[in-house]
């Protein structure tokens, strides 16, 4: 009892300054008049994807649980991904898919090529050739490399392709100082949360008989992921659709980052070379339901089933409940 609610005090935390990330993210976005979709992929998915850093950090290094550190990751990829039925649901009028801007299409497709990468080394890792720099597998640098490029290619689209009808700085809005010092203020909640949560995933893990990677894959990535709902939704309460889908991509990219950033911390060996296979099941749901959501901001369906969400949205509830469901399996 006193671990889940360990949990949940954490999950209360993580979701309450979520919701001030999001709100001093956007008028950091009007005061510096950087896009919305900019703001989302960057700033405010670095901030919300610190659980999964703080978590990453602790785990391989105070917690040596590298099955949460790797499941929180990849599980937290698959989550971030359903939060978008989650706002399909909430909007009213037109569909998500709709509305958003294509050009969220470019961070999805590296989003693709990085998670594709980093679950084709977890496969790679398992019984093959340990390719490694000292104790750091020789993906990561390839991974950091992946996203400085994914980075770099998404901000020079945006500058080329501004998004219309963006609104600059209201009257009466914090000033920038304002909004930067209080929206480091609600990171800091966020980060001191994540920190805890590696060691409460471990504990529930021993206290129900339950592999660790099962744990940090749905358990410990759905409160890291907490973050993210609260911006999200946030965001799409004040009108910021494209802040909030640009957040979750940018968060699945900022996540393998991290994973390279775990390998680094992880004295053992290579971080993947120590993880269950299972979590390449992770990594492959989340191909599969980014290609979903690829399809759905391309193709634009406005039809909705029976009034509730469209049918790029049931499927990406499908693939997550069977990720959830094999990996139970495998448990």
């Amino acid at each position: 009892m006193a671990t889940i609610l360990g949990f949940l005090a954490c999950g209360i935390a993580i979701g309450i300054a979520g919701t001030y990330l999001s709100r001093y993210g956007d008028v950091i976005a009007r005061r510096t008049g950087m896009g919305g979709s900019w703001v989302g992929l960057v700033l405010i998915a670095t901030v919300t994807s610190l659980p999964e850093l703080a978590t990453g950090v602790s785990a391989v290094t105070i917690n040596e649980a590298p099955e949460i550190a790797v499941g929180d990751v990849l599980g937290s990829c698959v989550f971030n991904l359903l939060i978008i039925v989650v706002l399909d649901l909430l909007q009213r009028g037109e569909s998500v898919y709709t509305r958003a801007r294509q050009g969220h299409i470019l961070s999805a497709g590296f989003g693709v090529i990085l998670i594709g990468f980093a679950g084709f080394n977890v496969l790679l890792a398992q019984g093959g050739p340990h390719w490694a720099w000292g104790h750091v597998g020789l993906y990561s640098p390839v991974m950091v490399l992946l996203y400085a490029v994914a980075m770099r290619t998404v901000f020079r689209y945006e500058a080329s392709h501004p998004a219309q009808g963006e609104q600059g700085a209201r009257d009466g809005e914090l000033t920038l100082r304002q909004a930067l010092q209080r929206y480091a203020a609600a990171a800091l909640v966020v980060v001191a949360a994540g920190i805890w949560l590696p060691y409460l995933g471990k504990a529930l893990a021993a206290q129900m008989g339950w592999s660790q990677s099962f744990v940090g894959t749905l358990f410990v990535a759905a409160a890291t992921s907490l973050p993210e709902v609260a911006v999200s939704v946030a965001a799409l309460r004040i009108g910021a659709l494209d802040m909030a889908i640009g957040n979750l991509f940018g968060s699945n990219l900022f996540n393998m980052l991290i994973l390279a950033i775990d390998d680094a911390l992880y004295l053992k060996g290579p971080l993947l070379s120590d993880v269950s296979i299972a979590h390449a099941v992770s990594a492959l749901s989340a191909i599969m339901m980014t290609g979903v959501a690829i399809v759905g901001l391309l193709f634009r369906p406005k039809l909705r089933v029976l009034k509730t969400v469209g049918w790029a949205s049931i499927l990406l509830f499908v693939f997550y409940l069977l990720n959830a469901y094999i990996l139970y399996l495998h448990d």
